[in-house]
């Protein structure tokens, strides 16, 4: 029952990833016809992480009340339910509409499917589990992109997701026996502990300084995806394009990483991960910033995702070891709201620096949050051995 339920876990978060990059993917078409600007597609991203925040911070209170089990079979009911309506959109006010419980159900299924995994399997289980959303992450473009180049609509696209979604919902439904069945009860589940307040989690020792490096360390993956093409085309001279298929290959680093850390986490702990991955990161960084040409920085936006690949999972997993279990549920909700916060803010500050300064800047930016999150890091260590 145990394995069957990570698998049920593992089909889980490809499902959260579908529907990722069905956005990017469809809004050169869905911008036109709903006669709004392209710069709209950022006001829907940042309600759905707006929703996403707000689903985070309760999660503590939501598991136990209900158990992981029902969150995340509601959760992703919702996001079923959210899909169906993205795809009998035709107007951008009902477009934001549907973003919010889009966005709420995406939150509560990331925050509390993690901490499940983080309580009751093995580190190698973790990067498996984010490579399972990569996996998805990069169907749900191709399926849209599938539809479109058949000639039908986008609607097409979100309502296949939507299907895809519900058959996972109905499986979850059914399935909850097995996670009763399963032997784990998941200690942050215990409702005789009152869930942690926003205040009380910040007075736990190493609390702010895990979320500011979940926050740098979303801001850097964000920025880096969002404008290394943009840099590698103005910067460094290269054929738009070249730029669009090398800028691809940084989440392909994150996605392979994750499925070779699995293996590697066998003998590394989460903190000889982590370290890995930061010193990783740092040479990528070094790489772009040399003024060496376009294959060095080619180069070292590759290695950069590879760096990044055992961060996260590694930072979820070890919160149990470094918080406590009881309180684990609570610190996941905040690093993931935190999370979400750098993703919506940063890359949008950087695209200021690159209008108004220079896009030259790109490399800077990512060393900066680098260094910031290595700081905040091992200044958590410190206080959380």
């Amino acid at each position: 029952m145990f394995h069957l339920l990570l698998v049920i876990i593992y089909l889980s978060f490809i499902s959260l990833g579908l529907p990722d990059g069905l956005l990017g993917a469809a809004w050169p078409v869905i911008y036109p016809e709903m006669n709004v600007p392209v710069s709209y597609s950022g006001i829907i991203f940042m309600i759905i992480s707006a929703g996403t925040v707000v689903s985070s911070l309760q999660s503590d209170r939501l598991t136990k009340r209900f158990g992981t089990a029902k969150v995340t079979a509601v959760s992703v009911g919702i996001t079923m339910l959210a899909l169906f309506g993205f795809s009998s959109c035709h107007s951008f006010l009902m477009f934001c509409l549907w973003a919010i419980p889009y966005g709420l159900g995406a939150g509560s299924v990331d925050a509390s499917l993690n901490n499940y995994v983080a309580l009751h399997y093995e580190s190698k289980h973790m990067s498996w589990l984010h490579c399972m959303w990569g996996i998805g992450a990069t169907a749900g473009p191709y399926i849209m992109g599938m539809v479109l180049n058949r000639g039908m609509i986008w609607n097409t696209g979100y309502r296949i997701v939507g299907s895809i979604q519900l058959v996972l919902t109905v499986l979850l439904f059914v399935s909850l026996p097995v996670w009763k069945q399963s032997g784990s009860q998941n200690i942050s589940e215990d409702t005789s502990k009152a869930p942690l307040r926003l205040k009380e989690i910040f007075r736990i020792p190493g609390a702010k300084e895990i979320m500011i490096t979940f926050f740098c360390y979303c801001a850097l993956e964000q920025t880096a995806g969002l404008w290394a093409a943009s840099y590698l085309v103005i910067n460094r001279n290269m054929n738009v394009e070249a730029a669009a298929k090398f800028s691809a290959l940084f989440y392909l680093g994150i996605t392979l990483g994750r499925f070779v850390n699995g293996f590697i986490a066998m003998r590394l702990k989460d903190h000889e991960m982590i370290r890995m991955g930061f010193l990783t990161i740092a040479v990528g960084i070094l790489l772009i910033l040399l003024p060496a040409g376009q294959t060095c920085a080619l180069i070292g936006l590759i290695i950069v995702g590879l760096g990044c690949a055992p961060v996260y999972p590694c930072i979820i997993h070890s919160t149990p070891e470094h918080f406590g279990a009881d309180n684990s549920q609570a610190l996941i909700g905040v690093q993931m709201a935190s999370a979400y916060i750098g993703i919506t803010l940063m890359p949008s500050l950087f695209g200021l620096i690159a209008d108004h300064i220079a896009i030259a800047l790109f490399p800077e930016f990512l060393l900066v949050l680098f260094l910031l999150m290595s700081v905040m890091y091992y200044k958590m260590k410190r206080e959380r051995p």
